[in-house]
Order: structure tokens, then sequence, then C-alpha cells
């Protein structure tokens, strides 16, 4: 399994000195010490509402939130991202994950036919480090752009200062950066996706967070994603699970995100959440042999079948 030391962990010249040690161990613990990053998505509950945890082909154990930290408290997972007020509820029951703070969400009630999307601000961050000194296992901070919407200006202005408030106080920051507005023709145009990581690079993210390119010269997915993945730099970058396709599917599609396009881990929520609990947890541990472990297709999927275990 890859593994990195504190002295291999490249601390950004925004950190400050006196909260270098805490980002150092915030960065090992996200990333389970491999410097990759196996993130669980939990922030659909305001920007898809109910829909993605309550219906058909979703299994009821979804339509209570405490699901989703069972899956973080018995899976394998990196971090578990979700809204600040949806932690707070259930962080005390589970203080052993590790969570990320979604700062900024939206409905998708008002359609980009309507009014191009802006997804606000929803707390400060002072609210998050308030959380951390009562003694919630806070190791960063997450928030989206839509790049191309008219209010693209305003969400980069608050994902900047935010981005350098949490490096000064040791967090990290993964960005959601979405092509999306009714300026954008093709919101998974492989140049998009460059262009989106190349702004998370600029702002100084740790990871972001984007949706895998769809060219339409041909090419492979993954291999349109080499050109984001060398867009970013030094900003790690992983993919985005998308909704919910068989599991030999969606873990061949990660071993190549990682393998050919250059993905240093993935974003995943649906694909977890919305099956049963033991489904759920060896899915996680599925992806994270791959993400984490550099496992082949195979053998992850025997991890996910229960014919294998997978544990760090």
């Amino acid at each position: 399994m890859p593994q990195i030391t504190r002295d291999q962990v490249r601390v950004p010249a925004d950190v400050m000195p006196e909260s270098r040690d805490e980002y150092i161990a915030n960065y090992l613990k996200a990333t389970r010490g491999t410097g990759r990053l196996m993130l669980f998505a939990c922030d659909q509950k305001i920007e898809h509402l109910n829909k993605d945890f309550y219906g058909e082909g979703i299994d009821i154990a979804d339509a209570e939130p405490q699901h989703l930290f069972e899956i973080g408290r018995q899976g394998v997972c990196g971090v578990l991202a979700g809204q600040r007020g949806l932690i707070a509820q259930y962080a005390a029951d589970y203080p052993e994950i590790n969570y990320l703070v979604k700062m900024n969400s939206k409905t998708n009630l008002v359609g980009t036919k309507q009014d191009d999307p802006y997804s606000p601000q929803l707390y400060d961050l002072d609210a998050v480090l308030a959380m951390r000194e009562a003694g919630v296992n806070v190791v960063g901070i997450g928030y989206t752009i839509y790049l191309g919407s008219e209010y693209e200006c305003t969400m980069m202005a608050e994902a900047g200062e935010l981005i350098a408030q949490a490096h000064a106080n040791g967090l990290l920051v993964v960005l959601w950066i979405y092509p999306r507005g009714k300026a954008v023709t093709a919101e998974k145009d492989p140049a998009l996706i460059a262009g989106a990581a190349g702004v998370a690079l600029c702002l100084g993210a740790d990871f972001v967070k984007v949706n895998p390119p769809k060219p339409e010269d041909g090419t492979a997915p993954a291999e349109a994603l080499k050109v984001a993945t060398m867009a970013s730099g030094r900003t790690g970058l992983v993919c985005a699970g998308g909704s919910t396709v068989d599991a030999e599917t969606f873990l061949t599609q990660l071993y190549d995100q990682i393998h050919t396009g250059g993905a240093v881990g993935n974003a995943t929520g649906r694909n977890i959440h919305q099956r049963s609990l033991d489904e759920a947890v060896r899915l996680t541990k599925a992806i994270s042999a791959i993400t984490l472990a550099d496992y082949s297709v195979a053998d992850a999927l025997a991890v996910f079948n229960g014919e294998k275990d997978f544990a760090l």
C-alpha cells in the first residue's frame, strides 16, 4: 500500500508556522497516510434533497440520515463530507470519523433555465473552528463553485478567502468545481474539466472534485482526464462518483481514472449510501482498496462481494 511520511507532506506556504503540524496531521488522516483521497460525499441532502435518499432503487436504510454515519464508522473512508449542521447533530456519537465540512450548498429546485446557479456560503469558518474546539474531528472544509455561472465571481471570492483562512488554521480544502450555467453548453467537455482543475490550483485548494470528462472525439474518458490532472498541478484531482451504477462498472471506472487518468482518489456519495448498510460498507472497502492500496478491479470486486476483506 502506498504510504507517505510526515516529511513527504507538501505544506502550502499559506499555512501558518504554528498550524503546520495540524495541517500535516489532518492531511495524513484524510488520506489515511497515502496521499490519496477517498471522500464519502454526504452533502446531497441539500443538493438533491430527499430524492437521493428515498425512492425506487434506494435501500430503505438511506431514508435515515444516521445511515451515512454508520457507513462512515464501519466502512473504510478518508473523510465524510457534509454540511456543518448535519455533522454537528451526529459527530458526538461518531467521533472516530474524519469530517470535512461543506461550507456552501444549494438545492436543485431552481434549474439553470431559470437562473444561473449560485451556491451561497452558509456560515463562516469561525463556526467550523468552534466545532473543532468542541472536539469534533474536523480535518477540512469543502466549497462548490459553478464555473461559467454569472455568479462565479462571488463563489470564487468566497472560496479564495475560505482557503486562506482554512490553511492558516491547519485545515485542508476540497473544492467541488462544476462548469454550469447558461454560458456552458457542455458541462463535461474535457477542456472545461481541465479548466476547472486549473482554477482550483490557482485558488489554492488541496484537492478538487470534478465530473469525469465526456469526450466527443472517441477518446476514452480516463485518457481525456490526463489533461485535467496535469492542469491541476499540486492540487490533487478526484472524480465525482455520479448516480448509482453496478459495482463492477464503478470500480473499473475508478481504477482507470487513477491508473490512466492520473486522479489521486475519488469522491463518491450516491453509489455508496443508496445501498444497504452491509453492501455500502463493502463498497467503501472495495473503493478504498483501489484508491488507497492499488488493488486490481478483480481483487476489489472480491472485497465488494465479501470474498475478501480490506482494512487499514
